[in-house]
């Protein structure tokens, strides 16, 4: 694994504007870019041993740049396990980021809600996780360079982070849920009885992917912010039929907030 990350080092390396800051932007979310100062887009099928999005409403692209004047290394787009990734590829992103010099990682999704006091277009600030992926993203030998063998989830996502985002929400006047996110493997979403079993186990959302991202970079001590934006219920009773068309709506009623809350972050850490 260091023979490749050492690769897209290399190849990224000329690229790299000393960002500290780093953001995975997910389903539909990808209109933060329109606020940045892009100098350089790459296409991820043109960094060596980088694994290349499937999924239509990702485009698959690494950005260097600024936000705020902040300098940044923007994901446009993630991997998934069910697109048949191993948890080290879907993570190997994160890995490279970290070797860049990147040392604060914003993560965004889409997911469904499992709280019944949430709404769709919601944002839910995560403060905690379920992960209930097949995989696990340290599986195997472990690398002393990166981590520990066996790294401390007590606080999976910076406290700092959550208490700034909550005061700015208030100055901005964004509403801000918040709770436990859920990571399934997918790509099929979730029967009522699943909902059902998720909530019970403390869920209020569901998702596919956050968690392995999460898990890598608190694994090399990154600090880790990750915000849902609620695009479906899976709340008795609420529950629907939904298209990729429905999830791209709904995050785009979302994407400004979110957009004007990271925008501003980004500033403050």
């Amino acid at each position: 694994m260091l023979k490749e990350t050492q690769e897209s080092i290399n190849y990224l390396s000329p690229f790299y504007n000393q960002a500290r800051i780093g953001i995975i932007l997910g389903t539909g979310l990808g209109a933060l870019v329109n606020d940045m100062q892009i100098d350089y887009s790459i296409s991820y099928a043109d960094i060596p041993n980088f694994p290349v999005s499937t999924v239509e409403s990702h485009q698959g692209k690494l950005l260097f740049g600024t936000l705020n004047q902040v300098p940044v290394v923007v994901m446009q787009g993630r991997f998934h396990y069910y697109e048949g990734y191993s948890m080290q590829q879907v993570t190997y992103p994160v890995r490279i980021l970290y070797q860049l010099g990147i040392r604060t990682l914003f993560i965004s999704n889409a997911s469904g809600g499992l709280n019944p006091d949430f709404k769709v277009s919601d944002l839910m600030l995560i403060t905690d996780h379920i992960n209930l992926l097949p995989e696990h993203p340290l599986r195997g030998k472990n690398n002393e360079h990166w981590g520990p063998r066996f790294p401390d989830m007590s606080e999976p996502y910076d406290l700092k982070l959550i208490s700034i985002a909550k005061n700015l929400a208030k100055e901005l006047n964004i509403s801000l849920q918040e709770g436990v996110y859920t990571a399934v493997q997918g790509p099929a979403l979730e029967t009522p009885a699943e909902y059902k079993y998720l909530r019970i186990i403390g869920g209020d959302t569901v998702g596919m992917s956050t968690v392995p991202e999460n898990i890598v970079a608190r694994h090399m001590g990154m600090r880790v912010f990750a915000i849902s934006v609620i695009t479906d219920l899976g709340v008795p009773g609420l529950i629907k039929k939904i298209s990729l068309q429905d999830v791209l709506n709904a995050a785009a009623i979302a994407e400004p907030k979110l957009t004007r809350l990271i925008h501003e972050m980004v500033k403050r850490v």
